[in-house]
């Protein structure tokens, strides 16, 4: 990982006080990068860069609070919440990894390369909102205060009912994939009114064979057509017993429930903001709890479960997934990173009859995309605003478990100078942003080609 952290006019905000904070961040990330380099003493120095960082930290989320109150900022409890999920969720399992490494080099640098991510795209979005420069996001979100009680719920239930000590990893989970999984869709209503509240869960294939499949005593190793009938039931009362505890869903009966792909269930995070979106790790696999405000969800996503077919259509749905999961398993899989929605897309059109193809619209999104399901490529963006390519290749270098991904870096410099600085950093190569789709697809069949070549 580079050793430098570098502050950026774009970065300033216009307000003294804050832009003061914000640089004093950025010096301190670079004092780390440099104890990390010593060799006498590392470990002690580290440890109290960090307990000082942490500290700094916190003392500018209160002042940065106290700001936004003193100007009648109506994202106030928005932005307090991303403060609070940094500091409840990523700092408490950045400093539990470094405990565990005993500060090594490597959780240094994952500490250093998750803290210089999440504070640069922090002030380049949340904070540039404060000064009227950017649009919030996450704006649709639940009150903090219920945030937190169904979480509790949730992770209580899950505790109850199949006996799983699971861990929040996000409360604002953006759909990324995670592996083979499991899409399922609710949708509740009451007689009084029209108004609906809809559940959307994923669940890790491995999740519902080990809970699920065991608590009712299914002996299988893979997904077949009782257990997706068991797991949706379960679902119900699982879903069933997390509203009741919540009088104000009282009245709601499920109207009708459906099985989703992972494109359906993507679809809605990319058209809709849920009011509700959490990521677990229970230990035997991911799951994740989602709720759509019925206004925002698009009607005809998924097929309905009639009870007079839902056998039927539960064997047809297994049958089109083991098909779908057959033709992903043959097909690289692509990473693409690119801020631009445009650009994502109609490289994806292009890609996706040959690669299975995932996207990511930032650096930080693609580190977490690569942890919950490993590309063989990545295609990454170098000139990103928010985390650029060197910072989201720094950081995946840092990391053990997909340093050895490759990356081919998709820029729109051509120039000597800039060729020499993205090839400084060893990717598997650079690909032009003025070529077309094509162009770039034709350069990653070859690039694959290559591969399969080196592999014989």
């Amino acid at each position: 990982m580079a050793g430098k952290f570098e502050w950026r006019e774009e970065y300033c905000l216009g307000v003294k006080e804050i832009d003061r904070e914000h640089q004093q961040l950025f010096r301190i990330v670079n004092k780390l990068f440099e104890y990390r380099e010593q060799e006498k003493d590392r470990q002690w120095t580290c440890r109290e860069g960090i307990k000082y960082f942490k500290t700094h930290v916190l003392k500018h989320f209160g002042e940065e609070e106290a700001y936004m109150v003193s100007i009648g900022y109506k994202g106030l409890e928005q932005h307090r919440r991303v403060h609070q999920n940094f500091r409840e969720n990523i700092l408490p399992a950045l400093e539990q990894e470094l405990e565990a490494e005993e500060y090594s080099p490597d959780a240094v640098d994952h500490f250093l390369g998750v803290c210089a991510g999440w504070m640069v795209g922090h002030t380049i979005s949340e904070d540039q909102a404060i000064a009227g420069r950017g649009a919030r996001r996450w704006d649709s979100l639940l009150p903090e205060e219920e945030i937190k009680a169904l979480k509790k719920v949730v992770t209580r239930m899950q505790f109850d009912m199949f006996h799983l000590e699971a861990k929040i990893i996000s409360d604002m989970y953006s759909g990324e994939k995670f592996g083979r999984g499991v899409y399922y869709h609710l949708i509740y209503g009451r007689k009084k009114d029209d108004k609906k509240y809809e559940v959307l869960l994923a669940f890790e294939e491995t999740l519902l064979i080990n809970t699920v499949g065991k608590i009712l005593g299914i002996e299988t190793t893979y997904l077949d057509s009782m257990l997706v009938h068991a797991s949706r039931y379960t679902a119900q009362q699982f879903v069933g017993r997390v509203m009741k505890t919540f009088p104000s869903l009282d009245g709601y009966e499920l109207k009708e429930d459906s099985l989703l792909t992972y494109e359906e269930f993507q679809q809605v995070f990319q058209k809709t903001a849920p009011q509700v979106s959490m990521l677990f790790d229970t230990g035997a696999g991911y799951f994740s709890y989602c709720t759509i405000a019925p206004h925002l969800l698009e009607v005809g996503v998924g097929k309905p479960l009639l009870r007079e077919s839902a056998a039927s259509q539960v064997e047809e749905y297994l049958k089109e997934r083991e098909e779908s999961l057959q033709r992903e398993a043959a097909k690289p899989k692509l990473l693409l990173v690119d801020d631009s929605l445009t650009i994502r897309q109609s490289l994806s059109q292009m890609m996706a009859e040959d690669y299975e193809v995932l996207q990511a619209g930032s650096g930080v999104a693609a580190i977490r995309a690569i942890t919950l399901d490993k590309p063989d490529l990545v295609l990454l963006d170098y000139e990103m605003p928010v985390c650029d390519g060197r910072q989201t290749l720094e950081m995946m270098r840092s990391e053990k478990a997909f340093a050895d991904v490759p990356v081919i870096f998709l820029t729109s410099r051509g120039d000597p100078e800039s060729v020499r600085s993205v090839m400084a950093l060893k990717p598997a190569g650079y690909l032009l942003k003025k070529f077309s789709p094509e162009k770039i697809k034709e350069k990653i069949d070859a690039f694959f080609q290559q591969q399969a070549v080196g592999k014989k």
